[in-house]
């Protein structure tokens, strides 16, 4: 059983490392968990609202890693939050803050991790255009989801008005970033 998919850019980086192939599925996961917890905890100065890198990073995970690998990334890093460790933005941590108002948000990660995975897989996105269009479908499955869990807490009269459009500038920022990068590291990868 090939662990990590040949097609990704974790493959291609950690083809030459001396371990085994389950052995560089779990440190490419772990790898990939390590970035989304950092990338909670980077906030930088931002308008509306202090910019973090979760949802770049959530988007490019099962680009780089595969839909397993990626999926098992934010999985774990969701199970650590559910289990108390402060991985969330803003040190957050706990069942509560996972059924709290953000819960939604956090849930459209995994989903998001899965379905990318999968377009990706049907039509090759090697180039910015299918990129740019991907981490955009990604990123509205998280707003998707978040957006209708947050409705719950304080209806759908100022959902866009809380949920999205202090949000919308920092996205297209890192949709920006990640739609130009990938490729790029497709192409360079080879």
């Amino acid at each position: 059983m090939n662990w990590v998919p040949p097609q990704t850019i974790g493959a291609t980086i950690s083809r030459n490392w001396p371990v085994s192939q389950v052995q560089r599925a779990v440190l490419l996961a772990l790898l990939g968990n390590l970035a989304l917890v950092v990338s909670a905890k980077v906030q930088i100065p931002f308008w509306p609202v202090p910019l973090t890198l979760q949802t770049l990073v959530v988007l490019a995970l099962p680009l780089v890693l595969g839909r397993n690998l990626g999926v098992a990334a934010v999985s774990a890093y969701l199970l650590e939050g559910i289990a108390g460790l402060p991985v969330f933005a803003g040190a957050q941590a706990g069942l509560l803050y996972v059924v709290g108002p953000t819960g939604g948000y956090l849930a459209g990660f995994f989903v998001a991790a899965w379905v990318l995975w999968e377009i990706m897989n049907q039509f090759n996105v090697r180039s910015v255009p299918k990129a740019l269009v991907l981490m955009l479908v990604g990123n509205g499955l998280i707003y998707a989801l978040g957006t209708t869990w947050l409705s719950q807490f304080i209806g759908w009269g100022r959902v866009l008005e809380v949920g999205v459009l202090p949000f919308l500038a920092g996205d297209a920022v890192k949709i920006a970033v990640g739609a130009l990068a990938l490729p790029y590291l497709w192409k360079r990868l080879g």
